[in-house]
C-alpha cells in the first residue's frame, strides 16, 4: 500500500473532504478505494529473524493489523483528531480493552451513573469481582461530586458525552481538568456525539471510544468499535486487547465501516435536524409526558449542550414516553408503522426501544424514568415529515 498524497492527509481538508478521502490506501492496482483483503497472513521477508512476532503493524498476520484495519484506524484517527486509533471487533470490545490495558488489580475508577449497559456490568460485575478493581458511580453534572470521588489511586475517569440513554450531557473540558489533576486518564464514550458532531479530544480527553456499528458504520450491517487517543495510549491497547486478547476487527467489517463512513457528516445533519424536528413535535404533544434531548431549551443540560457542541447540531438520539403504564408505552410501539422497533442506533433506519423501570441502573434515572420507563428513539435518515406523521398516527391510534 502506499501513501496518501499530502494534499490528502489530515488537517487540510475540511470534515465533509476528510471523510472521503481519508485512509484511502493505494494498492498496486490503483484502486480509489482501499481495496477488500481478506488475507490472514502475509509474505514474509527472505531474512525475517528481526521480526517481532508480536508487532502491531501490519503486513505480518492479520490479527497483528490487517490492511482494511490499518485503512479504517488512519481515518478514524483523522476524523476525531487523534494521534492513532485501534479498531477492534465491537463497541463492547473497543471498552473492555480500554479497561484491560489501561486499569490494574488495586486500581479505582470513576464513572458516570448514567452510563452504557455493558459499562454498568463491566464496572459493577467482572472487573470487581474478577481483578479487585473498584468503581465509583458519580453524577458527572456535579463537578464537585466527581473532584471528591477521586483517589489517590484513581486511574480512569469513565464518562459519555451524551449518556445512553437519559441524554445526559457531560461537561468534557471541565471533567479532564479534575482528571489530569488527579493524574488519572479520562475516556469519552462518544458513541452519541461522533465526529464531526463532537471531538472530546480537543475538549482534553485521552481516549475516545466509539461503536463503530452504529453512526460511523451507518447502514446497520457490521460490528465494531474503536479507541482513539494518542499513540503512547493507543499501542499498549494494541498489543494487549488486539494481538494478545485477539480482539481484532475482520477486514471485512472495517472494509465495510470504512465505506460507509464516507457519507457520516452528511448523514449526521439528517439525523440532527430531524431528531431536532421530532423532539419538538413530542414535546408539544399533551399525550407525550416528558422528552429529554439536549435541543431542547427544557433539557437541564441545554446551555452546557449549546456550548460544547456548537451550531453542530445536539445528535439523532432522544428519549421519551407517552402517557400511561408499559403496557401504553408497548402499544404506542406497535402503532408505529414507519419507525422500526429494533436495538441498536446511529442507522439509516429510525429505531425504538422501550426499556422498563427495572435493573440497577434506573435507581440513577430522572423521575420520570425511573415512573415510566422510557423509549429510546434514534431518528433515522427518513424524510423528516415521514417521521412526524407516523409519531401522530402512534400517538392517535393509542390514545
Amino acid at each position: 500500500m502506499s501513501e496518501r498524497p499530502d494534499r490528502k492527509r489530515a488537517g487540510t481538508l475540511s470534515d465533509l473532504s476528510l471523510a472521503v478521502h481519508g485512509g484511502n490506501l493505494l494498492d498496486s492496482t490503483k484502486a480509489l478505494r482501499t481495496p477488500l483483503v481478506m488475507a490472514n497472513s502475509y509474505a514474509l521477508p527472505d531474512d525475517p529473524s528481526e521480526i517481532s512476532w508480536s508487532a502491531t503493524a501490519p503486513g505480518l498476520y492479520t490479527r497483528n493489523t490487517g490492511v482494511n484495519q490499518q485503512a479504517l484506524q488512519e481515518k478514524l484517527a483523522a476524523l476525531d483528531g487523534g494521534e492513532d486509533a485501534v479498531a477492534l471487533a465491537s463497541g463492547v470490545a473497543a471498552l473492555h480493552a480500554v479497561f484491560f490495558t489501561h486499569v490494574r488489580v488495586g486500581d479505582h475508577v470513576v464513572v458516570s451513573d448514567v452510563t452504557y449497559e455493558a459499562t454498568w456490568r463491566l464496572w459493577t460485575e467482572l472487573l470487581p469481582g474478577r481483578y479487585g478493581i473498584e468503581a465509583t458511580f458519580v453524577d458527572v453534572g456535579d463537578l464537585d461530586a466527581v473532584r471528591a470521588a477521586m483517589r489517590p489511586n484513581t486511574r480512569l475517569v469513565c464518562i459519555e458525552a451524551i449518556a445512553n440513554p437519559t441524554t445526559k450531557v457531560a461537561d468534557v473540558a471541565a471533567i479532564a481538568a479534575i482528571t489530569h489533576e488527579a493524574g488519572a486518564i479520562l475516556m469519552v464514550d462518544s458513541t452519541f456525539t461522533p465526529p464531526p458532531l463532537y471531538r472530546p479530544l480537543r475538549d482534553g480527553a485521552d481516549l475516545v471510544v466509539h461503536s463503530l456499528t452504529k453512526y460511523i458504520n451507518g447502514h446497520g450491517d457490521a460490528m465494531g468499535g474503536a479507541v482513539i487517543g494518542s499513540r503512547e495510549l493507543i499501542e499498549p491497547i494494541k498489543a494487549d486487547a488486539m494481538v494478545d486478547v485477539g480482539g481484532i476487527i475482520s477486514p471485512f467489517n472495517a472494509w465495510q465501516i470504512h465505506r460507509g463512513s464516507v457519507t457520516l457528516p452528511l448523514r449526521l445533519r439528517q439525523h440532527t435536524a430531524s431528531a431536532q424536528a421530532v423532539a419538538e413535535r413530542l414535546a408539544a404533544d399533551p399525550r407525550v409526558a416528558y422528552v429529554f434531548y439536549p435541543g431542547l431549551p427544557s433539557h437541564p443540560d441545554h446551555e452546557l449542550a449549546r456550548r460544547q457542541f456548537g451550531d453542530r447540531g445536539f445528535g439523532g438520539m432522544l428519549a421519551f414516553a407517552v402517557d400511561g403504564d408499559p403496557d401504553v408505552q408497548n402499544r404506542f410501539v406497535a402503532n408505529l408503522r414507519l419507525i422500526t422497533s429494533g436495538f441498536s442506533l446511529g442507522h439509516d433506519d429510525s429505531l425504538i426501544v422501550h426499556t422498563g423501570t427495572e435493573g440497577g441502573r434506573v435507581a440513577t434515572y430522572p423521575d420520570p424514568f425511573r415512573r415510566l420507563g422510557h423509549l429510546r428513539l434514534s431518528v433515522g435518515l427518513e424524510e423528516t415529515s415521514d417521521l412526524l406523521a407516523d409519531l401522530d398516527a402512534a400517538l392517535d391510534a393509542t390514545f
